[in-house]
């Protein structure tokens, strides 16, 4: 039988393979009493760095007797344990004239193909951009200053935005359709760790395998995959999806699930054009902040900084500053800057980082929460009118080069232009540029009254030689693409399915690989599979 047992500590020098013997003294029983154990959880403690260690929640197996025993004596570090179990449907009545289409190969498309595939319904995917090993050269291409590619970037080809971040599997939520996508990610090459991890995280240079492994698993399964297709338009009829119309030519579909990126600008375009019900959005803007890394393994790990079981050390900081929460986004540890930018002409920033976390950079984005509709604008695009007026300014003060606009943290907040070359870990390269002209004014008032709450809660450390590149705009869908609740469809079209960040229902990897999930299990759910 299994029981969980909570709060066992690790020194940063003793190894996991002390945890059994840890767990049986906890529970006083012998060691091989225990007949077997894994780690459910592990995290760190770092708020004193006198006293940094590991935490764990692991599950052992024991003899039903010595669980009974364990469990009378009302530790509530201890507890009986069993895993929820993922649960799928049987194919449903309803007959598909197509096999169903996903539009979009990111985190969300690639999970909700890949359980239509394993359910026996052969999906068809279509991804505007390329396969993730030809994006890996036209990314390389443009950090060379070669011309921005506006359908293979950072944000568009197999893998999504995802593909090219660095990997954070953070999720506010927990059960089975968690614990499905993390195991299925562990078995396309991710770290076992990822598993049982707080803060999993996968590295931008270990995604692009991941990616490739998973969309395999889709083709061997029945699914296809066509990349360089773009859908252009929707092929409407009584309030219904007859087909996609598309750069490689008309698509019959009767189902297809939207699975595009926060950033498909022109889907947006195309979707109010056809009078598919949309909506403004909440969504995060700001800046991106940088530091170096070792002032912020100072900061957080103090005299044990440097511990080979520590790596580099993250953060994750909220203050309230002028009436708004200033919070910060995607912290990448040892990580870079990068031009988070899918058309000509604009410029916005982002973070990346890969697994060994070995840049002499820290970076992460501070945004706030801006509402268009609590502004008075409710137009379902205004969040995206809102972004393009910043992106443009950037672009203009990176010379027109997509150089990064960056400027120290301390001259923005005193209002004084930066001098010199400035350090940035921004491939491309950076420009001196006077930020206060670059970023909203409610932004800038965000930054002013919370920078300094955050320094002082880092000694002085924070904002030391801090830089700040701008603007953060690109973190979440300023755009939600209304669906019913329950069928997961479009509240204006049927046969169309919302789904994922671009559609305003995820916030990242992990909660759109679920949403893809959850929606293919809706389809399966309703209908009969179509083997092609």
């Amino acid at each position: 039988m299994t029981t969980k047992i909570s709060d066992l500590r690790l020194n940063l020098d003793e190894p996991e393979d002390d945890l059994a013997a840890k767990a049986a003294a906890r529970i006083k029983v012998a060691p091989d009493a225990i007949l077997g154990w894994r780690i459910l959880r592990k995290s760190i403690d770092a708020r004193r760095h006198d006293d940094i260690h590991f935490e764990y929640a692991l599950a052992v197996e024991l003899e039903p007797a010595d669980q009974k025993r364990i469990l009378d004596l009302a530790d509530p570090r201890v507890s009986p344990y069993q895993d929820a179990p993922f649960s799928w449907p049987e194919p449903g009545a309803t007959s598909l004239e197509h096999r169903p289409v996903v539009i979009g190969l990111g985190p969300a498309g690639l999970f909700a193909g890949y359980f239509l595939a394993q359910s026996g319904f052969a999906p068809l995917i279509l991804e505007r951009g390329r396969s993730v090993k030809d994006r890996v050269a036209d990314v390389r291409a443009f950090e060379e200053g070669g011309p921005v590619d506006p359908e293979s970037n950072y944000l568009f080809g197999e893998g999504g935005a995802g593909a090219f971040s660095d990997g954070k599997l953070t999720y506010r939520g927990a059960g089975p359709d968690v614990d499905k996508v993390l195991e299925i990610l562990a078995d396309c090459h991710g770290k076992p760790s990822i598993r049982y991890e707080h803060r999993p995280h996968l590295g931008s240079n270990r995604l692009p395998l991941i990616v490739r492994t998973l969309r395999r698993k889709i083709e061997s399964m029945g699914g296809e995959v066509r990349f360089s297709c773009r859908v252009e338009d929707l092929d409407v009829r009584d309030g219904r999806l007859r087909g996609l119309m598309t750069s490689s030519g008309p698509i019959l579909a009767d189902l297809a699930i939207l699975a595009v990126g926060h950033s498909a600008r022109d889907v947006y375009g195309m979707l109010l054009r056809r009078h598919v019900p949309l909506e403004a959005k909440p969504f995060q803007f700001g800046v991106r902040i940088e530091q170096p890394q070792a002032a912020i393994d100072h900061a957080r790990y103090g005299v044990n900084r440097g511990h080979q079981a520590l790596g580099a050390a993250d953060y994750s900081v909220s203050v309230r500053a002028r009436g708004r929460d200033l919070f910060s986004f995607c912290m990448c540890a040892g990580g870079y800057v990068m031009a988070s930018i899918s058309e000509p002409g604009y410029f916005c920033s982002n973070g990346m980082s890969e697994s060994r976390h070995d840049s002499p950079f820290a970076n992460s984005g501070l945004v706030v929460t801006i509402d268009p509709a609590a502004a008075g604008n409710t137009h379902p695009l205004a969040g995206i009118h809102y972004q393009q007026q910043s992106e443009r300014r950037s672009y203009l003060a990176g010379g027109r080069e997509y150089l990064a606009p960056v400027q120290w943290a301390r001259d923005l907040l005193a209002g004084r232009s930066s001098s010199g070359p400035i350090p940035s870990s921004h491939r491309r390269g950076a420009r001196t540029a006077d930020l206060a002209r670059v970023i909203p004014r409610e932004i800038l008032e965000a930054l002013e009254s919370g920078l300094p709450m955050i320094d002082r809660r880092f000694g002085g450390r924070f904002l030391r030689d801090a830089t700040i590149t701008g603007p953060e705009s690109r973190g979440s869908a300023p755009v939600r693409v209304l669906r019913d609740p329950v069928t997961r469809q479009s509240t204006g079209l049927a046969g169309l399915y919302p789904c994922g960040e671009g559609a305003g229902y995820a916030g990242g990897i992990m909660s759109a690989a679920v949403d893809g999930l959850r929606t293919a299990r809706s389809i399966v759910a309703a209908h009969a599979a179509r083997s092609i």
